[in-house]
């Protein structure tokens, strides 16, 4: 199972400290929606056809997961209150035969990315509308075994370069 993590593109700040209906409802800045349309386009280019995308309710998340231009399915587990266990259990790591693309908030990504791979929550940072990409085949490789793997880490700014 691949599970393909998309943090949100930069937001507008301006929401008071402890509003959760003030935080959901935040929107990209231009920098935000030009991100997101360039990290949506290249993304767009790289997902199997069978992925399944799921974003966070809150409308930072949405505007950038409308930029990939899919099918997409908001899950409450997604949320900035939610926690990196929760968010795996929705995506159905490790045994769901589709790949998923989620798109969501740090802290959480980051925590299940160091969940998945270290096998504890740390505080990984992963930069705005940045990408990680998580594998995990079952395979017969002594070496290797079925350990998940970072298949891809990338920025905005480079994914520019990326063809």
């Amino acid at each position: 199972m691949d599970l393909i993590l998309w943090r949100h593109a930069e937001a507008d700040p301006h929401a008071a400290v402890g509003d959760e209906a003030g935080d959901l409802k935040r929107a990209l800045t231009p920098k935000g929606k030009r991100h997101a349309a360039r990290v949506g386009a290249w993304l767009h280019r790289q997902l199997p056809d069978d992925v399944r995308v799921m974003s966070s309710p809150a409308k930072r998340c949405v505007q950038t997961v409308e930029a990939l231009g899919r099918n997409y399915k908001l899950v409450e587990a997604l949320a900035p209150y939610s926690a990196a266990e929760a968010i795996l259990e929705a995506c159905g790591w490790p045994d769901h035969r589709q790949p998923v693309l989620v798109v969501g908030h740090q802290p959480l990504l980051g925590e299940v990315a160091s969940l998945v791979l270290a096998g504890s929550k740390m505080d990984w940072r992963i930069k705005k509308a940045g990408v990680f990409w998580i594998s995990q085949k079952a395979g017969s490789d002594k070496d290797e075994g079925s350990a998940p793997y970072v298949k891809l880490v990338v920025g905005p700014d480079f994914v520019g370069q990326l063809r």
